[in-house]
Formats: C-alpha cells, structure tokens, sequence
C-alpha cells in the first residue's frame, strides 16, 4: 500500500529551494511512496544503517547504481538507471532482482554468489549481455562493480553496483573499427588493383617529378631499380635524351595531357644490364589540386613491344611473299618459253629427225624443272602443315650422301665444280626416311652448286660424335650477311637474296631442309664469314646405334617390258593430254583408246573390255572415283587394272584413289619409266 508524502524522505536530497517540498527525483518520489513494511526490507526506520546509507547515496546520485539487499535481493535504482531497466521499470523498484533479471541471470547470479556469500567485491568492464529490455533481444555491454554492504551486525546484508552502459561506446568503437578496416582493405584493394593493373602506372609528384607510386607492372618496365622517392631521371637516367624530359615538363607546365601509341624507349631490363629497345603506348595525366594548380603527372600505359614486332614480322613477312611470289611467276615463265617455242617449232614440221629428238628433249627437260617446282611447293605446303608422313627405317647417312650427290651431279658439272666426300669407313646409321634425307642433303648441295661461281670448291663431311650425326656441307661462293644467315632457313626469307640470280629456283629449299631435319628430330644451321667468303651448313641427327640385320633385302627389278600388247583406255576431259598420254602408251606398243566423257567411258568400256584404264580423277559430271566404283561394279570390267592419274599426291589423295578401287596412283606429269614398268607387269600377268 502506497502512502503519499508532502516532504522528502530523510533519506532523500532537500531541495535547494523551497524546503519542505516533494523528492526531486521520479525514484525517489516511488521510494516516498513504497510501503516498504509490506516488503522483505520492512519499514525504514528498522533499515540497518549501512542500507540507509547506501539507499541514499543510489537515490541521490546521477550515476546509474542500484542497491540489492536481503536474501531476495530487493531492488532499489536511481533515475540514472532507468535507461538500463527500460521497460522493466518501474515494476522493478522495491522487487527482488531475479525477477527482473531472469534472463542475464546466468551471467549476474554467480557475481553475486560470490559478493553475498564470501564478500568478494567483482569488477566487469566492457560485458557482453543480452536483454531484451525494450521488446527485443539485443547486445548490450557494461562495465559495473558489485559491493557488499553489512548489516549492523557486521554481517553481508546486500550488495551495492555502480554501473556504466558501454553499448553506445563500443558501438561507436566497432563502428570505427569497421570503418578503418574498410578504409584499410579498400586501400589494400586499391593498392592491390594498382599492383596488378595490366598496364604500368606510375604518380610523378611536383615540378621535380618525384616518383611517389609505383607498380609491379612499371617495375618490370624498368629493370625492378629502386626508384620511389627519386625524380624520374635520376632514378632512370637511361630515358634521358630520348624527348621524355622535355615531354613531362611540357604536360607540367601546360596542364594539357598527352597520347603517345607505339613510342619507342631505350631502357635497361635488369639495373646494371645492357640497353633494350621497348615500345610502349602511354598517356601522361596532369594532377590538379583543389585549387586547380598542377601538382604531378599520372602515368599509365602499355608495353605493347611484341605486338609491334608482330605486327612488323607480319609486314616483312608480306614483303617476302611479294617477293617470292614475284620469283614464282619468274621461275614458272622460264621453262614455258622453251616449251612454247619447241612446240612452235614442231608444229611448222620442218625440222628434221635429229632436231626433233633434240626439240623433245628440251621439252621433257624444261618440263622435269617445272615438276620440280611444284613438287618444292607442295613439299612445303604438306611440310608446314604437318602433313608429311615419314617412313622411318635404319638408313645409312653415307648412301644418303652419295644418293643426294648423284642427283645434284648434273648441275655440278654443269658449273665445273669439285666436289670432295669425306666419310668414315664404317656405315653411319640414322633413323628416318631415306628419300626425305636424301632430298634434304641434295637441297644443301643444290643450294651450294647455285651459289657458288664456276669452278668453285664444295665439300661434304660426315663425322659421328657420340649419340649425332654430323653433316657438313662448306662451299666457297657468295656468303651470306649475318642477318640473312640469321634467317636462312625462314620461308621466303631467300627471295631477295636470290631475285637476281639466273640458277633458277624459288629459294624454298632451305625453310623445307629445316622442316625435314626437325621431323627427324634434329637440327640445321648456317654460317657465313660474311659475302663472298663461302658458306657452311651444318646437319646434326640423332645416332642409331644397333646391330644391322643379317641381310638386307634385294630391291625389286624392273619388269621386262611386255610381250603382248595390252588393250588401254585413256579417260582424260583434257582432249590434248589425253591424245598424248595415248600416243606415249602406243609408242610403248599398246592399244590405246581416248575418251573424254565419263558416261561414254563406260559405255564404249563394255563393248571393248580395256585390261587397263587410265583414269582422270578430275572429270565433269562424275569424278574419277565414282568411274572407278562403277567400272569395279560392272562383270566386263570388274577385273581390269584401274590406274589414277591426277595433279593430287598427297598421302591421303593416294589412301582416297585406293579406296576407291584404284590398283596405282600416278601423280602429273606421269613418270614414264613408272608408267612402262606398269604397263609391262599389267601384260606379264
């Protein structure tokens, strides 16, 4: 029962005016009128001094405190703790604690155990506790002491607190915290950013131009020196008289920024290291303070060396293909006039047996250079695309050597050369492809018989070292300069060496020796002391080193030429080279029959019965494979010998024609002694 008061309390402050007036305070006008009697405590006036003494001090403080006394721990709090209570107040005032404080009990009982049993005063700074004081849970954090007080008989009758809310503080605290850590990692991040940017960047500060930052990719740019805190051409005196000093004092001054794409730098790569040459795209930024004034440069940019190199390669690459495409139709014209003019000359029919022996020879001639051509050019073609498929066996380098100097042989003596072999006398064995070798020498030796003036010196050796191979080809001809040693093996790289030569070629023959000599696993190289003083070309194989078989296996013979003749067809859409592929076969003494129409190939084909056909594969209408599939379907032909003749001679052309039914594949312009050799083995049978 509540009793209503006219003065303070006794316990409570008087206020400074107006004496005799009520308690100055909201708790303590609800200590005026709690019936402190109907409580555990009693009534006041039976209070154990020390509990009146400490209600006075809570109730008149403007600290948050609080007295707690009895074993129920009734609560008595001042105005300044009410916030603390929230909606706990003011069912709390005069009401044990734990009624109040159930649900942070777990943290509060134990202190106050030990302050009511043992007496031993506690101290919390800065403690988490969760409450839910205005209707939701939530983190609050104090820092409090809790206090015994006696009774009169000296005995723990309570416990005095005096507390402070930390929530606020450490919110703000937590809030800086998180604030810094944001600025640091986005500091990080920048730093991180500016790091890793893909381009280099660099802050130049004042008219000095201070390196004040710098990245990973600008470090690289320079050689890692040390150059932050140091003005930029103190840091990097090689950039000094290259047009940059008087650049970055012109945007300083100016304020005007400035592009540069492609612009050319010397620069060391390494501090102490030798000059290199870079290209670089690049943009120099004024920096403006606050006032407008220019206070540094921003640098930033690309390294974009590679890509002009590349793009440099691509047009001198462009520049060899003019050039040897120019070299081409040059190479090309030469045999066609002397087949032009033989074929004139025939035509007239005024020229005498031996004239016309000679007239034909020059054609045949003329026209074996022109295959030569084109077989070097489908040679690279298939080289370069990784089309070639070698046929690996255990080949002696020292046939290889005289196989190819066989072949090269006519053009020696045609230019009076001397060509000296030095090779050991023991075989010298290599795993590779016997043909492709021997091309690969014959090009080196070909190569030296056309680069060297008449009646020069050429001279091969063949030498083992340990697991290599070593071939050596020297001559004493034109030379070459460094750089054109440097990339005599690169495709078109022999064209402008060569434009004024009249030894003929398309200077491809090297860049197809590298490509060979790579499939075997080895390598090639070229050196010249310089024009005119001779060249040298060196082949390094991989050793085979292992027992020889017991015997090698004799070669086949030439088939002796046919006793019967045989009945042949011809089927060509080209009307002169089917008449004269004809008339070569009669003159082999065969009967020959033309036809230049697939559908009237087949037609006449089954009234004839040809035993061998000579087939086209590009015809109109229905190619080669398609006659051949048909001519194996038909009972009269079936049995015949099917023979493709076609500008194709790639591996996978000749897989094509024998899966079509095709017995061989003869490659333009047809081989004649391949072709008798057929021919007579097609009659034998």
């Amino acid at each position: 029962m509540n009793r209503p008061a006219q003065t303070p309390h006794p316990l409570l402050m008087v206020p400074t005016e107006g004496a005799g007036a009520a308690a100055a305070t909201e708790t303590g006008r609800m200590f005026e009128r709690t019936d402190w009697a109907a409580t555990p405590l009693g009534p006041v006036e039976h209070w154990p001094q020390s509990l009146r003494i400490a209600a006075s001090i809570c109730l008149n403080s403007r600290f948050p405190m609080f007295v707690w006394w009895g074993p129920s721990l009734v609560n008595i709090y001042n105005d300044a703790y009410v916030p603390i209570l929230g909606k706990r107040h003011p069912q709390a005032f005069g009401r044990p604690a734990l009624d109040s404080w159930s649900d942070i009990w777990d943290v509060l009982g134990p202190q106050v155990e030990a302050v009511m049993r043992h007496g031993r005063p506690t101290w919390n700074e800065r403690v988490l506790l969760v409450m839910e004081r205005n209707g939701f849970p939530e983190d609050t954090w104090f820092t409090w002491s809790y206090s015994p007080v006696h009774d009169d008989a000296g005995a723990i009758g309570g416990l005095f607190c005096a507390c402070t809310e930390e929530t606020g503080r450490v919110a703000a605290e937590r809030e800086r915290d998180r604030l810094v850590r944001e600025a640091q990692d986005a500091a990080q991040t920048l730093q991180t950013w500016f790091d890793n940017a893909p381009g280099f960047i660099a802050l130049l500060r004042g008219p000095d131009l201070v390196f004040e930052m710098v990245n990973q990719a600008y470090y690289q740019l320079v050689g890692h020196r040390q150059i932050e805190g140091l003005p930029v051409f103190q840091a990097l005196p090689d950039l000094r008289h290259q047009g940059f000093e008087e650049l970055l004092h012109q945007v300083y001054a100016s304020g005007e920024p400035f592009t540069g794409r492609a612009v050319r730098l010397v620069v060391q790569k390494e501090p102490g290291g030798p000059l290199a040459e870079r290209f670089v795209d690049l943009v120099y930024q004024p920096v403006r303070d606050a006032s407008g004034q220019v206070v540094g440069i921003f640098a930033q940019g690309n390294d974009v060396t590679e890509q002009v190199k590349a793009v440099n390669a691509l047009t001198e690459a462009d520049r060899r293909k003019d050039e040897f495409l120019a070299m081409l139709a040059h190479e090309l014209r030469n045999p066609l006039a002397p087949i032009a003019a033989a074929a004139d000359l025939l035509t007239l029919g005024r020229m005498d047996e031996a004239r016309v022996r000679h007239t034909s020879a020059i054609i045949s001639r003329q026209v074996r250079h022109m295959t030569g051509l084109v077989d070097d050019l489908l040679d690279v073609s298939r080289v370069t695309r990784g089309l070639v498929e070698l046929e690996q066996a255990r080949v002696d380098a020292k046939r290889v050597v005289r196989d190819a100097g066989e072949q090269v042989r006519p053009l020696i003596e045609a230019r009076r050369h001397r060509l000296s072999l030095h090779m050991p006398p023991e075989p010298v064995f290599v795993r590779g492809d016997h043909k492709r070798l021997v091309q690969v020498v014959g090009n080196l030796l070909n190569n030296a018989a056309k680069y060297t003036p008449e009646g020069g010196e050429i001279e091969v050796r063949l030498r083992t070292h340990d697991a290599q191979v070593e071939l050596v080809v020297d001559d004493n001809g034109t030379g070459m300069t460094p750089e054109l040693a440097q990339r005599a093996f690169e495709l078109f790289a022999q064209a402008a060496r060569s434009s004024d030569r009249s030894q003929g070629g398309l200077g491809i023959g090297l860049a197809l020796v590298r490509s060979l000599v790579e499939l075997h696993g080895g390598r090639v190289t070229a050196h010249s002391d310089g024009p005119g003083r001779g060249s040298r070309f060196t082949v390094c194989l991989p050793r085979l080193v292992e027992p020889p078989p017991a015997a090698d296996a004799p070669g086949p013979a030439l088939a002796a030429p046919a006793a019967q003749p045989l009945q042949v067809m011809v089927v060509d859409d080209n009307a002169d080279a089917a008449q004269l592929l004809a008339m070569l076969v009669e003159t082999l003494g065969h009967q020959v029959t033309v036809e230049t129409n697939p559908l009237g190939a087949l037609e006449r084909a089954r009234t004839l019965r040809p035993q061998l056909f000579l087939l086209d594969i590009g015809l109109p209408d229905m190619d080669g494979k398609e006659l051949a599939r048909r001519l194996r379907a038909d009972p009269a032909t079936a049995g015949a010998r099917l023979v493709a003749i076609t500008g194709y001679g790639q591996e996978h052309d000749r897989r094509g024609t024998l899966a079509a039914g095709f017995d061989a594949h003869f490659v333009k312009p047809v081989d004649v002694s391949q072709l008798a050799r057929l021919l007579a083995d097609t009659a034998g049978d």
